[in-house]
């Protein structure tokens, strides 16, 4: 292998590498970066066929107070990932509660959940 070889690739990478980043700089972005925000629940981008408006809007939750353990549980010492769906606000949650990702929920974990969000 002759001195130049090792040169010749590493000259080669760097001007491909420069060519690329300077072919990277004059791509438009797809989509664009929202140009103006209307409001907190709406944002308006750019798009080759024109303005486009996005409205998002979270939808209320009507959960009722939180049932009582045992309720939830069925009676077992545990409330499982099924068991939580029965309460939109714990499933939504579950996975927060369920600090050591056993799969349940124990009543300690369930009573500092409830008093948490009180």
């Amino acid at each position: 292998m002759k001195a130049r070889t090792p040169l010749l690739a590493l000259l080669a990478t760097g001007s491909l590498m420069f060519a690329g980043a300077l072919l990277a700089q004059d791509q438009p972005a797809s989509p664009q970066a929202p140009t103006t925000a209307m409001a907190q629940d709406s944002a308006q981008f750019n798009t080759p066929q024109g303005q486009v408006t996005i409205h998002s809007v979270v939808p209320p939750v009507i959960a009722g107070p939180a049932p009582n353990f045992e309720q939830l549980s069925g009676g077992s010492r545990y409330i499982t990932e099924e068991q939580a769906a029965a309460y939109p606000l714990l499933a939504n949650d579950f996975n927060y509660v369920d600090k050591g990702h056993t799969g349940h929920i124990s009543k300690a974990q369930y009573e500092r959940w409830v008093n948490s969000n009180k």
